[in-house]
């Protein structure tokens, strides 16, 4: 699953190809070409879950910054082409049902190279040979047309690379709709336009112009079902645009001598479709490039490029851009030069630029430089200040909210610093939920962005250049992911912040300010993935990510001390793997290793340790499966591991330190995973023990051993001691942490844990849940207010879902976990305490959105009561009182627009069910509004 591939070529398969790739699958794949090259990758297979399980692929490394597309479904993809020396791809799939994966040929291209651009379906090349200078032509097979242009030529670029002169054409069926457009102009509309477009539309038009020209492609109209029914456009930058719903877009000016249109819809549903006007440019030099439409709302402001006798005409006025709902314009002002400003009310946030400004565009065009902004409601976030502090998204670490629009401004006390933040951690669903951090206190304005952050990937650090940042994070409504944990801190001005040094890695140099650089290394034995130097840049951000140090799946060590880790540990090592490190010490001397961790799949992967540096030698011990294995010691002063892994499946590896040492001494041993060591002499004599952290206890061993002379040999007294999580267990402690088995790593299957907690006569328990991730609906948590399963059930918890708390209404709690015997997870981390219930209150309810609340008293016995905002209406009116158990009797009540109903009063507000976000299909409301009598 994963991994780093340098090469003149090779082949990815996804886990499991072609019998299917596991769920909950995150893989990572670079490949690194020699500089100046590229990477070309050919799909020789694909097949994922459609929408659920994609391939995202990156044109360098894997950064949202790279992000170039994403696939999914069961289409073979074309070829695809970096522009970099470096290009990577992810697979990610989802909880459920898979599919049979892909394979991919990927080959390094020299700069003379074009490479090999595909065959479209029911097409057919003539050509092998892709250098420059080289010409390749396409047809059809019977019944198909060829649209685009039938002969390419691979050309060398102004940038040193080579690039084909036109795009890869399309074998369309004869009665389909589409074609190939060429000339200095012309006009490209849906099926039927202007009445509706067709069901079930698969459409195809490509712009064909001279190399070294451009063209520009003007709307004129636009309405088509908003997600559903598309139009994608190829041969502009960004790479591929899709657009879709009711609001004209802007110009779309390639920067190629081609465009392409795509234009697909469903099976329901049909609107007017499309109206747009091309123009090819000789002249390179675009100066309007980058500027975009914005029409009027009132149809009758839609303007043609043409009038009534045929000739262009000149527009010296841009359209009224109107103003965004929640919100106003300052400006009045529609003739060229002219900039009209943006803002919100309050509680609003603005998603836009702030301002735009009436541009001259494709000759015969006014145009506004951007979309007039819209204005969504804030719905959580926060104004923050230094000196530092943390901060969280919604719900973490559980599922942030759907529909969310939260800001968090920060503000350093002195205005002479910046902001710096770094991500603790960081998880959003990729392409859809985004996280946009600005310079200033302006937010939302797209002048002052920093960064846009989605998926899992962010940079090590984020640096102000004034005094104050915002953080704007947007979600979509689907499910959501686990959101992120942010650090945030103020810095000297004219710095990056201090970046850290890669794990297993070494950092040269400790200046942080504009200019200054960092060289990195990583240790003996691990080899560095990145950049080997950065740059603190005039903007406050580092030129790239601090490396990485990766384990090599190849190596002889020959340090007196080191680490042998599996691939990529702890995330889990590869598939189809065979591993061989060999260990060499000074003749004479032995080497001892120490298992830090081990988790194989059972009866499958294997790592063998042999006595001494062939294949051949004695094997002293085989190891699979999830049990850490005991210490061993060599017979001579070399150790061969050698560690095979099958096609499926895999485990989160293994951590071996080893050390050498001489025949009057005991070997170090280590530190075990979860405990203290108190000792570091290893002489003859000498003694060391171990105590476990917090939730852990003693699995194997004494506390203390020590080192002495048995059989001849100078050996521990018995094996280091190791602490694990324990299955269940009494704890009568005032405070403490209940782990699950297994923690930090992934719990097992088939497990029965039973946790009694008890405090004293008199005391309630407090159970507060930090971390909780278990497999949904199959592996369960069970919290009793008592001290065994037929005490009341306060909760039955499953997935990412749990309450901030709980309590106990006596000094008992019973907590019992049941996993089923397939999928685990992370499992839990919960702290308890005994606590004096007369002292403690509820839990702030908070305040309803669209509401508002009375009462600000939460203590026992004390009740709030809520009211709506205009328009809206409580689901419950009950006040809530704050009950004995710590609970509030009813849940926080939401203000909702209802579907219909009786409105009264002198004036009042109807609203639509769901608003202001999108209302539900299948509706049938009915208001009747009732006024004094006598009155209209």
């Amino acid at each position: 699953c994963g991994g780093t591939l340098k090469g003149l070529n090779g082949t990815i398969e996804s886990p499991g190809f072609p019998y299917g790739y596991p769920n909950g699958a995150n893989c990572t794949w670079v490949i690194i070409a020699e500089e100046r090259n590229r990477i070309q990758i050919v799909f020789q297979s694909f097949a994922l879950e459609e929408e659920y399980d994609y391939l995202s692929l990156y044109d360098g490394h894997p950064h949202p910054a790279n992000f170039r597309t994403r696939l999914t479904g069961f289409h073979l993809p074309p070829p695809v082409t970096s522009t970099k020396s470096v290009f990577s791809l992810r697979l990610t799939s989802d909880f459920a049902v898979s599919a049979h994966g892909f394979k991919v040929y990927y080959e390094e291209l020299q700069s003379s190279s074009c490479g090999n651009p595909g065959v479209p379906p029911k097409g057919i090349l003539y050509g092998t040979r892709f250098d420059v200078g080289d010409k390749i032509r396409y047809s059809c097979v019977t019944g198909y047309i060829l649209d685009g242009h039938p002969q390419l030529t691979c050309i060398a670029s102004s940038v040193n690379t080579a690039s084909w002169d036109f795009p890869v054409p399309i074998c369309r069926a004869e009665d389909a709709c589409g074609g190939t457009m060429r000339g200095s102009s012309g006009i490209i509309s849906s099926p039927n336009f202007p009445n509706e477009y067709h069901n079930n539309a698969d459409c195809t038009w490509t712009i064909v112009a001279e190399p070294g020209d451009t063209i520009s492609l003007i709307f004129t109209d636009f309405q088509m079902e908003e997600k559903y029914d598309y139009l994608e456009i190829e041969g502009s930058e960004p790479p591929t645009i899709g657009l879709s719903g009711m609001n004209i877009p802007p110009p779309v000016i390639s920067n190629k001598n081609w465009l392409r249109l795509h234009f697909v819809t469903d099976s329901n549903h049909r609107y007017r479709g499309f109206s747009a006007h091309y123009q090819v440019k000789k002249a390179i030099d675009f100066k309007s490039r980058g500027f975009k439409l914005f029409p009027g709302k009132d149809n009758s402001n839609k303007f043609s490029i043409l009038n009534e006798g045929g000739v262009k005409q000149a527009s010296n006025l841009c359209p009224d851009p109107g103003e965004p709902e929640n919100g106003k314009r300052i400006g009045s002002d529609f003739s060229l030069g002219a900039t009209v400003q943006f803002s919100c009310d309050e509680d609003y946030v603005l998603q836009g630029s702030k301002s735009i400004t009436c541009q001259r565009i494709a000759e015969v065009f006014a145009a506004w430089s951007d979309h007039r902004p819209v204005c969504k409601v804030k719905t959580c976030g926060s104004n923050l200040q230094g000196p530092g502090g943390t901060f969280t998204s919604p719900n973490f670490p559980f599922q942030y909210d759907s529909n969310a629009q939260c800001v968090w401004v920060i503000t350093a006390i002195n205005t002479n610093k910046v902001i710096q933040i770094n991500f603790e951690e960081f998880d959003l669903e990729i392409g859809y939920d985004t996280l946009t951090i600005g310079d200033g206190g302006e937010v939302g304005d797209p002048k002052t962005v920093l960064q846009v952050l989605t998926g899992s990937f962010v940079p090590d650090l984020i640096v102000s250049m004034s005094n104050q940042m915002w953080l704007h994070l947007q979600t979509d409504e689907s499910v959501g992911s686990i959101g992120f944990k942010v650090n945030y801190k103020e810095i000297e001005k004219e710095s990056c912040g201090d970046p850290g040094t890669p794990l297993y890695g070494i950092r040269e140099g400790d200046g942080f300010s504009n200019r200054d650089v960092l060289r990195f290394e990583c240790q003996f034995g691990f080899e560095l993935i990145g950049e080997k130097s950065i740059i603190c840049q005039e903007n406050n951000q580092w030129s790239a990510n601090i490396p990485i140090c990766i384990f090599p799946c190849l190596s002889n060590f020959t340090a007196p001390m080191g680490t042998v880790l599996s691939p990529d540990y702890p995330e889990g090592y590869g598939n189809n793997l065979n591993c061989i490190w060999t260990i060499i010490s000074d003749p004479g001397s032995r080497i001892h290793l120490s298992f830090n961790d081990f988790d194989l799949e059972s009866q499958f992967d294997f790592l063998a340790v042999k006595d001494g540096d062939s294949p051949d030698s004695p094997i002293i011990g085989t190891f699979t499966g999830a049990e850490v294995p005991s210490h061993l010691t060599s017979n001579g002063h070399i150790l061969r591991l050698e560690f095979q892994a099958d096609h499926s499946m895999s485990g989160r590896g293994f951590n071996i330190t080893y050390n050498t040492f001489g025949h009057n001494e005991c070997p170090d041993p280590g530190v075990p995973i979860n405990a203290r060591r108190f000792g570091d002499n290893f002489q003859l004599g000498s003694s060391i023990s171990v105590i476990c952290e917090e939730g852990f206890i003693k699995t194997q061993g004494t506390e203390t051993i020590t080192c002495m002379l048995m059989d001849g040999k100078v050996m521990w007294s018995g094996p280091i001691p190791k602490c694990g999580a324990p299955c269940g267990g009494h704890f009568s402690s005032p405070s403490g942490v209940i782990l699950s088995p297994g923690w930090p790593g992934y719990y097992k299957d088939s497990l029965n844990c039973e946790w009694v907690i008890e405090a004293e006569p008199g005391h309630s328990i407090k159970i507060t849940f930090e971390r909780f991730q278990t497999e949904l609906n199959y592996d369960v948590l069970e919290v009793h207010d008592g001290p065994n399963l037929l005490s009341p059930l306060l909760g039955s918890y499953n997935g990412t879902q749990v309450p901030q708390f709980l309590f106990s209404s006596s000094n008992f709690m019973y907590l019992l976990f049941t996993t089923d015997n397939s999928r685990s997870n992370n499992g839990f981390k919960i702290h308890y305490e005994s606590v004096t219930v007369n002292t403690y209150s509820c839990l702030d309810p908070g305040i309803p959105v669209h509401g508002r609340r009375y009462g600000h008293d939460f203590s026992i016995g004390s009740t709030v009561s809520f009211s709506c905002d205009p328009g809206y209406r409580l689901s419950h009116e009950e006040p809530l009182l704050c009950e004995k158990n710590h609970w509030w009797s009813h849940p926080l009540p939401t203000c909702d627009a209802l579907c219909g109903g009786d409105v009264r009063g002198p004036s009042g507000t109807i609203l639509s069910p769901g608003y202001p976000d999108l209302y539900p299909n299948s509706l049938n409301c009915t208001w009747t509004v009732d006024v004094t009598h006598g009155k209209g």
